[in-house]
C-alpha cells in the first residue's frame, strides 16, 4: 500500500525512493521496503498507527509520485480476516471502538461469537482499526472499481 496521494499507475516510474515522505510523516507510518527492482519504495504500515491524511507526505514529494490533490481519494478499504478473536468466541471489539467513522459493526452469532462487518461506504481506510487489532487480521484492499482505474 503506497502512501496517500500515490499515483498508482505511475508510482514506480516517479518515485525515486528518496525518503522525503517518510521524514514528513508525523505519524511515522511510512516505511521503506525493497521493491521488485531492488530499490527502496515507501509503503504504509498501519501496525504503527493510523493515517490522519494530513498530506505532509505528498507535500514533501518533489517527483510527483505523491500528489496533494489526490490525498482525499484514498481508495483502500478495511477487510477483516478469519483470525478475528470475535469469530473465535473471544470478546473483542477493539476495531469497532477505534473506528471513528463507525464503519465496523458486529453481528451476534450463536455460541457467543460475533461477526465483524465493515461498511465499505463508511470506511475511509485510515488504518485506526488495524493499529489496535491484537491479532493483526485487518487488511486493506482496493475496491474492484479502483483496481481497474489504477491499472
Amino acid at each position: 500500500m503506497r502512501p496517500p496521494g500515490a499515483q498508482l499507475a505511475r508510482f514506480s516510474q516517479l518515485c525515486t525512493g528518496c525518503g522525503d515522505c517518510l521524514r514528513a510523516c508525523s505519524e511515522a507510518i511510512i516505511i521503506r521496503q525493497k521493491g521488485p527492482s531492488g530499490s527502496a519504495v515507501p509503503l504504509v504500515d498501519f501496525s504503527r498507527g493510523p493515517c490522519t491524511f494530513c498530506g505532509a507526505c505528498a507535500e514533501a514529494c518533489e517527483t510527483g509520485a505523491l500528489r496533494t490533490d489526490a490525498v482525499p481519494e484514498w481508495p483502500w478499504k478495511a477487510t477483516i480476516k478469519k483470525g478475528c478473536l470475535s469469530l473465535q468466541g473471544v470478546s473483542c471489539r477493539a476495531c469497532e471502538d477505534a473506528c471513528e467513522p463507525h464503519a465496523i459493526t458486529f453481528r451476534l452469532l450463536i455460541g457467543g461469537r460475533a461477526q465483524p462487518d465493515v461498511d465499505q461506504n463508511q470506511c475511509i481506510g485510515c488504518g485506526e482499526c488495524a493499529s489496535v487489532c491484537p491479532t493483526g487480521v485487518i487488511a486493506f484492499e482496493l475496491p474492484e472499481a479502483s483496481e481497474k482505474e489504477c491499472s
